[in-house]
């Protein structure tokens, strides 16, 4: 039988070399722009502009003027007959303002100007705040979930912290290269980046409690055999179709980043890494991490450092 569970201390490294990066990029980020996500408009505000033109023009090919002038941010929808879009930006002044309305004329004809105000953020602080308080009440409550699902094997509370932690893993795996996108290809948080963020919490512990159910099915069949081939055993037993389900998703976001168009590209990005990051989590990080605990691993490691005799499992 093919022992994934072995080696686990690879699986933990390539996780710390794939977060350690994304948590530098949060830091400068943070040092440069104040926060550790470079924000939009959606939380800072900017400004709101209505314009209709002769003919129907293509959201797309009207927010690429926009990103020519620097502004990468910015958000362009469509209203009723295709004539008339409605932008979002960050504030610019009226010198910029007349420089893109003449971009804009020059591309796709004369525009008639409906209106044009300052905004202030679709996403204020309070939203963001209760949206960092619902993560954390998630969490618990899957916590607790978990633990009442497994109680029937032993120590449930593990099961739960495991699947906790690989959740976390994914939320840092994915803020981290949002963050690095956000230094080097202005990327910026907005309103779908949220969505987006817990869609992918919800694949994570979704996938990862796949692979816990097989082990507690697992463990009164196998009672004479080691913890640690009995998790690999169920992993062997889930891994295909843990991969097939997460590969058919994979390929759709793939198709989505390549065919979908600039306005949901960082959408599907985050997506994407969201679901890689979870599947990797769910067999590499969560599932490993029980054995690490049922064989005190991390006791041994500790007694080590401090010079001391290894715990006796």
């Amino acid at each position: 039988m093919f022992n994934i569970v072995e080696k686990r201390g690879w699986y933990f490294l390539f996780s710390a070399f794939i977060i350690f990066p994304g948590l530098v990029a949060m830091i400068y980020s943070t040092v440069t722009y104040g926060t550790p996500l470079r924000l939009s408009i959606d939380f800072t505000g900017g400004s709101f502009w209505e314009l209709q033109f002769q003919e129907p023009v293509q959201p797309s090919a009207v927010r690429d003027v926009f990103v020519d002038h620097g502004l990468t941010d910015t958000v362009v929808q469509t209203v009723g007959d295709g004539r008339t879009v409605v932008i979002r930006l960050k504030p610019i002044d009226n010198e910029t303002k007349v420089a893109l309305r003449q971009a804009l004329e020059e591309r796709f004809g004369p525009a008639e100007e409906r209106q044009f105000r300052s905004v202030g953020p679709a996403i204020g602080r309070e939203v963001t705040r209760a949206a960092t308080v619902a993560v954390f009440a998630a969490a618990i409550a899957i916590l607790g979930f978990i633990i009442f699902a497994f109680r029937k094997v032993p120590h449930p509370f593990r099961f739960g912290v495991c699947a906790i932690i690989a959740m976390i893993h994914d939320i840092l795996v994915t803020t981290g290269l949002f963050s690095i996108a956000g230094i080097f290809l202005g990327w910026e948080v907005d309103a779908l980046f949220l969505t987006a963020l817990l869609t992918v919490i919800g694949f994570s512990v979704q996938d990862t409690i796949v692979v816990f159910d097989r082990i507690r099915e697992n463990v009164p069949k196998r009672r004479g055999e080691p913890f640690e081939t009995v998790v690999n055993r169920s992993l062997l037993e889930t891994i295909h179709r843990s991969l097939a389900t997460q590969l058919n998703a994979i390929f759709i976001m793939i198709a989505l980043l390549l065919f979908g168009g600039s306005t949901i590209k960082q959408f599907i990005a985050t997506m994407l890494v969201g679901l890689i990051s979870g599947t990797y989590s769910s067999i590499f990080n969560a599932v490993p991490l029980l054995v690490v605990w049922e064989k005190g691993d991390i006791r041994r490691l500790f007694a080590r450092l401090r010079g001391g005799q290894p715990a006796t499992v």
